[in-house]
């Protein structure tokens, strides 16, 4: 398989397009035609949300990607620590219908096999989520 590819996106709202092609991109480069509409919709919540919630001012964020026989890694890169009680944690929002944001992580957890939060060092965080690589059949290995 291929080696892990990543990106650096400057913290503007176009970025979150980009990071999308980006994905897009590397996975026809890798001729992973599934989970790529998965991995999509994900780069974007994800990048969404780190430029929002999880760059500190005029830092952008990373976006890698690695696979392997089995699985599509999906991370996301930036600049504040998931710890720190300025923003909000990493979770799983249930927004009401009327609501019109805190679906982001829903929408990843529906879509990944697994995904998470990790301490970047030296600062910062990733969050990740993971793919199951050709038809998804529900047989993932836990993450």
């Amino acid at each position: 398989m291929p080696d892990a590819t990543q990106k650096f996106f400057d913290p503007k709202p176009e970025s979150v397009r980009l990071a999308r092609d980006f994905a897009t991109t590397t996975l026809k480069t890798w001729r992973l035609e599934a989970p790529a509409d998965e991995v999509r919709l994900c780069v974007s919540e994800l990048a969404s949300n780190a430029l929002l919630y999880g760059t500190k001012r005029g830092h952008g964020f990373l976006v890698r990607l690695h696979a392997d026989d089995d699985f599509v890694r999906l991370e996301v890169h930036d600049s504040r620590d998931h710890h720190d009680g300025r923003g909000p944690q990493p979770a799983v929002q249930h927004p009401a219908d009327t609501d019109t944001t805190g679906r982001g992580l829903l929408i990843v957890d529906m879509l990944a096999d697994c995904w998470g939060v990790e301490t970047r060092e030296p600062l910062g965080k990733v969050v990740w989520s993971r793919f199951k690589a050709g038809s998804r059949d529900g047989q993932g290995r836990p993450c």
